[in-house]
């Protein structure tokens, strides 16, 4: 079952990336008064050091987004996002996205 979960994990981050490449693209081609970027709270229900390492490597990693910081009681993820125009759909996007599948592969 993990291995399942590890392979949709990686199918899913390869869709997020290319689909972030090219929103970014988008981004860039635009005129920059177009672009909302700005930080937002992600709670975490991830809370392992492997979980957060994971989770935060995979947002890192695709464009668009960068980790500012985790919360000293590490029950909540700090992100800066080049649009953030809708932050609680961003914050879902992680959410459901990513940490969810996170959890599935490691638990």
């Amino acid at each position: 079952v993990h291995v399942w979960h590890a392979i949709e994990l990686m199918i899913f981050f390869v869709y997020e990336m290319l689909l972030a490449n090219f929103r970014v693209a988008l981004d860039v081609l635009r005129q920059p008064q177009h672009m909302k970027p700005g930080i937002i709270a992600v709670p975490l229900d991830a809370k392992s050091d492997v979980e957060i390492l994971l989770l935060t490597t995979l947002v890192a990693l695709t464009p668009g987004t960068m980790n500012l910081a985790v919360s000293h009681s590490r029950d909540v993820l700090f992100v800066h996002a080049l649009d953030a125009e809708n932050p609680q759909e961003l914050r879902r996007q992680i959410k459901d996205g990513f940490e969810r599948r996170v959890l599935q592969v490691l638990r």
